[in-house]
């Protein structure tokens, strides 16, 4: 069982919820088997107990990734629906790597059976109850499935970790990062790390965690000192999609292709002819137009460029573009993309004149990268000459002058530059991925330190790793 923590989990429910029990799902026997199995691992453990609670909910087998193990999940969407969310924030995904700008080492611990390392409150216990063919169980440590797990186990992850957040541990849920500029400081830090999980009983799963390399995939992106790519390990998901034979299936794969599309330039322009097939009413005919969206997002997505993570020491450079295709931006330092950022014009803009659409898109990057730019030294470069004098302008219509005043509070210079496209194109570097190995390369003192702390981390080569690293 988990250690008392300060933390509980809880299951508030909104107000007149009854308990809801429903019926098992049929299973084939082998299944059975697969599910017997599972409960007598998770009752040793302590992780469950026989339960005669009013509630219960059916299970069902998902195969662990890259295995051919089979893990019981509870399907809790029945009490998910009548559940108060809680608010705890996850973190963004992209304030979190631009925190890594500078580190050089990296070193990535996944904890073992991470959600059931923190208890359910007594009194929410008998929500979580299953029901199987061997009988009524409820957990008493949280499970998988339940809709606020992530929020609370992110807050205990916080707690632990909070005077070494924003310094050299990023956490996200139960990932953590570690990285550093030197070897030496990795070190040091690798030690606090670790001397934190021990003093809190937290557990790591050894054959999931990588010690003192120069590049790291941590949450879908490859992580090295030289910027973030994407991780070609799960854009071979994208590339295999099939052609959409539905507005649910272009939902889908836009859905997973945007997730990567700060590496994309002109995502949005490119995608416009799938996109349209999701508008209100609109007929579903896949034409050679979204075909050729389809393969070119493919294509981009495969040949996406290495990013380089924002300095707030260095000058920010912005390149904006727009035509009645839609805006399109990209964020530079030193000659070296940061992102893209595009989007496709709304209705009431595509009646707008020229000026005023290179003016939007100026507007868009300083909106989306406000985070970089805002109290930042940047300039801004565009192809529409007259921008260079709005500040100069005596007549200004509404419009202009509310966008004007957005501008104002940025310390920034608006430049002309004819041919940008040619400028961009130039300074991208495309990927290339070392192999990944984590080599056991750690110092002889930092072994000891493992022995000495006795993490608990699971794996039968172990020993016999930490051995060969002495010699």
């Amino acid at each position: 069982m988990p250690p008392d923590v300060d933390i509980e989990f809880l299951i508030e429910l909104l107000p007149g919820t009854a308990p809801i029990a429903m019926r098992q799902y049929r299973m084939a026997p082998i299944e059975h088997e697969e599910v017997k199995k599972n409960i007598d691992e998770l009752l040793a453990k302590g992780y469950i107990r026989p339960s005669s609670s009013p509630w219960a909910f059916p299970v069902l087998l998902v195969e662990k990734k890259d295995t051919d193990v089979k893990r019981m999940c509870v399907d809790y969407r029945a009490l998910n629906k009548v559940t108060i969310k809680n608010k705890y924030p996850l973190p963004r995904i992209d304030d979190l790597f631009d925190q890594l700008q500078g580190a050089c080492v990296f070193s990535k611990i996944d904890l073992r059976s991470g959600y059931h390392q923190l208890k359910i409150h007594p009194s929410d216990i008998p929500k979580t109850a299953f029901t199987t063919k061997y009988g009524l169980y409820e957990y008493t440590v949280m499970s998988f499935g339940l809709t606020n797990a992530p929020a609370y186990f992110m807050q205990l992850m916080n707690s632990v970790f909070m005077d070494y957040l924003d310094k050299f541990v990023v956490v996200f849920i139960d990932d953590i990062l570690i990285y550093s500029k030197t070897e030496a400081e990795h070190e040091e830090h690798l030690r606090l790390v670790l001397q934190r999980l021990r003093e809190h009983q937290l557990y790591a799963k050894f054959s999931k965690c990588e010690f003192w390399i120069d590049e790291v995939r941590f949450l879908s992106h490859v992580v090295s000192k030289g910027g973030i790519a994407v991780d070609p390990s799960k854009v071979s998901t994208v590339t295999n999609w099939k052609v959409p034979e539905i507005p649910k299936e272009v939902r889908g794969f836009l859905g997973l292709a945007g997730y990567y599309r700060r590496f994309i330039e002109n995502f949005s322009r490119i995608a416009k002819p799938m996109t349209s097939l999701l508008e209100k009413d609109a007929e579903f005919r896949w034409t050679n137009a979204q075909q050729a969206a389809f393969d070119e997002l493919k294509k981009r997505l495969t040949t996406a460029p290495v990013l380089t993570l924002p300095d707030q020491q260095k000058k920010f450079i912005v390149y904006c573009d727009a035509s009645r295709d839609g805006l399109g931006c990209v964020l530079m330092q030193e000659g070296k993309v940061i992102a893209y950022a595009s989007r496709q014009l709304r209705k009431h803009e595509l009646n707008y004149p020229t000026h005023d659409l290179e003016l939007v898109a100026v507007v868009h990057a300083l909106k989306i990268w406000r985070h970089y730019l805002y109290g930042q030294r940047c300039e801004i470069y565009t192809d529409h000459k007259s921008l260079k004098y709005i500040f100069t302008q005596n007549e200004l219509n509404m419009r202009q002058r509310r966008w004007l005043e957005l501008i104002k509070d940025y310390d920034m210079e608006i430049h002309y530059h004819p041919g940008k496209a040619n400028v961009v194109a130039d300074a991208l570097s495309r990927k290339s991925y070392a192999n990944m190995a984590l080599g056991f390369m750690m110092p002889h003192k930092l072994c000891e330190e493992f022995e000495r702390l006795s993490l608990g981390f699971l794996h039968h080569t172990t020993a016999a790793a930490f051995e060969a690293s002495r010699h």
